[in-house]
């Protein structure tokens, strides 16, 4: 950690944890739900369990990549956060806002409308958040001597994504042009924009963790970016089959979406390279497998298995089944929560001096949470095809179909524990790792021992001694 400013990101990544331990309760409440045990029903009823999963879900990735920016920006630009007060004032904010949209849930104040369920005054208090966000990064960017290509495709990224949550708030009252401008947001967002966010972190991580140049990896990222922008734009159209929209759109969303792989298989050639070429010798061994696993889990998930499903032939089947919850458990998981933590686990040692990631907890957190997450997968694929052919080719009724599937989510809601189990050594590790520091001189000296082991040397830099572009020692910045 270069600048103090940068504990800002603490307030975000500790959000981040809170947030993702909630999602995941209400995940496991609506597993059991799903297999008949639904006793809160008439406390929590299904409705309600529905979109505060999904909307933790949204909530706690974009606290991450808000800390992930407060931590990334200085270090990139060589400079500390423009007024951290405004942050401070915009962490405090986003947090009220996200809670008081939990809670309404619970008391039904929401829109109906799927993923974007916030009601809509609160829509213009996340907006308001956002340009509060961006002035911020947007200001130390302006006064920074130096932008690299990383924070660059960052900023846009997060600049993007702020834009198209504008079209999700365009009023209509008709359901086809209303679920139009809605996958502008969703679509746009997580096979879109987010995917410079991750591209970005991903180039950040490889940087400091394989000690490839610079040169070699941004031209990576811009390759990804060109494959996002190419496939993801129009890839929107498979949003569009069933909704009411002109026939073109079966042909566009069906050449389109079937190059959105590309991106992702992009990005896992690219993280396997740079880890070739670099080598494993980085002491934080853990940062850099999140950070892998991120990008080839991201194409397993949001690559593969969203192709599996995406053309028109297949998906006049498979739309709105489980076979669309099998991909987005898994898509989510390796494209954004894996990336967020890989962040985190980089970050938090360089904030507090403390490395935590190298006791077994941290080991276990990454196992246990990712096969836990591949045997819900595999759980939720069993059930969505007999899902598909009982419900969409027998024509049994949906209702009927539901109770048939029950022994399904038995499974999933076995595997669920087991990804639960990993993410709780991760946040125990979380909190072992303490506050960070309150002045850079309290970082403790440079691990020697644990730079030699993987056969690199340290070296120094304007007072500060580091492992290659890692910082762990004292910089009088």
């Amino acid at each position: 950690m270069h600048y103090l400013s940068q504990r800002i990101a603490y307030l975000f990544f500790a959000t981040a944890m809170l947030l993702f331990s909630l999602q995941l309760v209400y995940g496991l409440l609506m597993a059991q739900a799903h297999m008949g045990w639904d006793g809160l029903h008439p406390w929590v009823p299904f409705n309600v369990m529905r979109p505060v999963h999904m909307n933790l879900l949204l909530m706690w990735l974009l606290a991450g990549f808000m800390g992930a920016s407060y931590y990334l920006v200085p270090e990139e630009v060589k400079r500390p956060i423009v007024l951290p007060w405004v942050a401070l004032v915009q962490w405090a904010a986003f947090v009220a806002v996200g809670v008081t949209a939990i809670v309404g849930f619970h008391f039904q104040w929401w829109e109906g409308r799927k993923f974007l369920e916030i009601p809509r005054p609160l829509d213009w208090l996340v907006v308001a958040d956002l340009v509060l966000f961006l002035l911020v990064i947007g200001a130390t960017l302006w006064r920074a001597e130096r932008r690299t290509g990383t924070v660059l495709v960052l900023y846009f990224g997060l600049l993007s994504a702020a834009g198209f949550y504008l079209f999700g708030m365009i009023d209509t009252v008709h359901p086809t042009v209303d679920s139009f401008w809605r996958w502008w947001v969703v679509h746009l967002w997580v096979e879109g924009v987010w995917e410079l966010i991750m591209g970005a972190l991903l180039a950040f991580l490889l940087l400091r963790l394989t000690g490839v140049d610079r040169e070699i990896i941004e031209k990576w990222l811009y390759v990804v970016v060109g494959l996002t922008f190419l496939s993801g734009v129009l890839g929107t159209g498979h949003h569009y089959y069933w909704i009411g929209t002109p026939d073109y759109w079966l042909w566009i969303g069906a050449i389109f979406s079937a190059l959105e792989p590309l991106a992702f298989l992009g990005m896992a050639v690219w993280a396997v390279a740079m880890m070739r070429r670099g080598g494993r010798r980085h002491p934080n061994r853990m940062a850099l497998m999140w950070t892998v696993g991120a990008a080839i889990m991201s194409f397993v998930g949001a690559g593969f298995l969203g192709f599996a499903h995406t053309l028109p032939q297949v998906n006049r089947f498979t739309h709105g089944t489980l076979i669309t919850a099998m991909h987005g458990h898994l898509a989510f998981w390796g494209a954004y929560a894996m990336i967020v933590l890989a962040i985190i686990t980089y970050a938090m040692p360089q904030m507090t001096g403390r490395a935590i990631y190298r006791n077994w907890t941290q080991h276990y957190a990454f196992w246990a949470s990712n096969i836990g997450i591949v045997a819900m997968t595999l759980a939720l694929a069993v059930a969505g095809i007999a899902q598909v052919y009982l419900e969409r080719m027998a024509g049994m009724d949906f209702l009927v179909v539901q109770r048939e599937i029950e022994w399904h989510f038995f499974g999933m809601l076995l595997a669920a524990l087991l990804l639960v189990s990993g993410v709780a050594a991760y946040v125990v590790d979380f909190i072992r790792y303490g506050l960070p520091v309150s002045d850079l001189s309290e970082l403790p000296e440079p691990d020697l021992d644990a730079a030699h082991e993987g056969g690199a040397q340290p070296v120094t830099r304007g007072g500060a001694v580091g492992y290659g572009d890692r910082l762990v020692g004292r910089d009088p910045a």
